[in-house]
C-alpha cells in the first residue's frame, strides 16, 4: 500500500519560519549576552543547529548549542545533554524539537532544566499539531494545524531540500 503525503511547508517555507523563529528569541532575549539553544535529538537538534546559525548572523547574543537526549518512547529514562547544568544555570534556555504532538517529549525536557534555577525558559517547535496532553505550549513555533490520531508529521531538516509532510 503506497502512503500518500501532502507537502505542509516547503524548503523555503521552513527557512523562512526558522528565520522568524531566531528573529522572535532574538527579540525575547535582547537584554541577554547568551542563550542556550537546547535541541532534542535528533531533528530538534538539527533545527537548534539551523537556529543558532541565523541567531548569529542576526544578534549580538551568542547562541550556546545544547543537545538534549530524551528517550521519546521512555520518557522517565535519565535525559542527558551535551553541556553540564553548570553551563546553563541563571541562563536563558529554549527548549527546542521539531513537531510538538503531545507533549510529552517537551514536559519532560522542561522538567530536566528546572533542576537548575534559570533566568528564562522558553520551547520552540517548527510544528505544532495540536494534540497536547500535557499543559506544554510552544512559545514560538513555524506552524500550528490540527491533525487527526492517525496521521504522521514527517519533518526533513537534512539534505538538499527540508520539506515537512503529512502522511
Amino acid at each position: 500500500m503506497t502512503t500518500l503525503k501532502n507537502c505542509i511547508l516547503s524548503h523555503d517555507e521552513i527557512t523562512h519560519k526558522i528565520r522568524r523563529i531566531a528573529y522572535q528569541i532574538y527579540e525575547a532575549n535582547s537584554n541577554e549576552t547568551e542563550v542556550i539553544l537546547a535541541g532534542i535529538d535528533s531533528n530538534g537538534y538539527i533545527l537548534a543547529k539551523k537556529l543558532k546559525t541565523v541567531l548569529s548572523k542576526i544578534s549580538p547574543i551568542q547562541p550556546i548549542l545544547c543537545k538534549v537526549i530524551i528517550d521519546k518512547k521512555n520518557p522517565l529514562e535519565v535525559i542527558k545533554t551535551s553541556i553540564s547544568k553548570e553551563d546553563y544555570t541563571n541562563k536563558s534556555v529554549i527548549l527546542i524539537d521539531d513537531v510538538l504532538n503531545s507533549g510529552t517529549t517537551l514536559i519532560y525536557g522542561v522538567k530536566h532544566f528546572l533542576d537548575v534555577p534559570l533566568k528564562k525558559f522558553k520551547t520552540a517547535v517548527l510544528v505544532n499539531r495540536n494534540h497536547k496532553k500535557y499543559p506544554v505550549k510552544a512559545d514560538f513555533k513555524g506552524i500550528s494545524f490540527s491533525t487527526s490520531l492517525n496521521e504522521h508529521v514527517e519533518v526533513i531538516l537534512e539534505g538538499k531540500n527540508f520539506e515537512v509532510n503529512l502522511k
